[in-house]
């Protein structure tokens, strides 16, 4: 019998009727004016409610779009909000489910990368994180056949995530998609400052500035960036905002930032 992993946050972080949720992603998308030419191998996206950090996030997946029919597969990694654990967590589930529908689950290779020490399988870890499902909806509007390897880290190295990472990579068919977010609850002008360290510390691949005070996906990030260093992959800011900018007060906002990798 396969096991689906129903979504844990439909009508919290995005909408859970699917007509409005399509709607929601494609005035998102809509608001995106950019030159699409570049082909990303790794986004880094934020994982708020949709009012905060959708138009973020859709100027990352605006990418996607010239390339949809190529990919078929699309590793996620983000951070663990609700359990405490070591290394990097796969699921046991077969399909992810949003109120778009269903999203198969590449088991195959899970079961690689549960060779490497440090990759568990861990339901806990999956059954009501957020970080990894927000990306979904998006993927689904965008991409046409796919499969996901969702990845939830817990306390893990950078090393750790780089192997993993190598082990996926392959051809232009795999997209990885690190889920961050980044400072939390600094006033507007700290964040606007913080964040604008952070986001030249990714693009100058400069993991040793990243902790969980710059990055709740500081993992993802820090393991991304020592992969992209030995593949001389390059990045670029596409966004930077913050709740602030998009749906919250200014006293205490949280950071978003949308990063490409090619």
């Amino acid at each position: 019998m396969e096991i689906v992993r129903p979504s844990a946050v439909a009508g919290l972080f995005y909408p859970a009727n699917a007509a409005k949720l399509i709607k929601m992603i494609a005035s998102n998308m809509a608001d995106c004016d950019l030159d699409t030419t570049r082909t990303p191998k790794a986004l880094i996206v934020p994982h708020a409610g949709y009012v905060y950090s959708g138009p973020v996030a859709a100027r990352a997946y605006k990418y996607l779009q010239p390339i949809k029919d190529r990919i078929k597969r699309v590793v996620l990694v983000g951070p663990s909000h609700r359990v405490p654990f070591d290394g990097l967590a796969v699921s046991t589930a077969d399909w992810f489910e949003t109120p778009m529908g269903l999203i198969q689950v590449d088991r195959q290779a899970e079961s690689e990368i549960m060779a490497i020490e440090g990759v568990h399988a861990l339901e806990q870890a999956h059954a009501r994180e957020h970080s990894l499902e927000v990306q979904l909806p998006f993927l689904q509007f965008l991409l046409n056949d796919f499969k996901i390897v969702p990845i939830v880290a817990g306390h893990a190295s950078p090393q750790l995530v780089a192997k993993v990472l190598e082990k996926l990579w392959d051809g232009p068919e795999t997209l990885v998609v690190i889920s961050s977010d980044l400072s939390h609850f600094l006033d507007y002008e700290s964040a606007c400052e913080t964040d604008a360290e952070t986001s030249q510390a990714i693009i100058s691949m400069d993991n040793h500035v990243i902790d969980g005070f710059h990055a709740c996906g500081s993992v993802g990030i820090n393991g991304l960036l020592l992969f992209a260093r030995h593949h001389d992959l390059h990045g670029e800011i596409l966004a930077l905002k913050n709740s602030g900018d998009t749906a919250g007060k200014k006293d205490s906002v949280v950071g978003y930032g949308a990063y490409l990798f090619q």
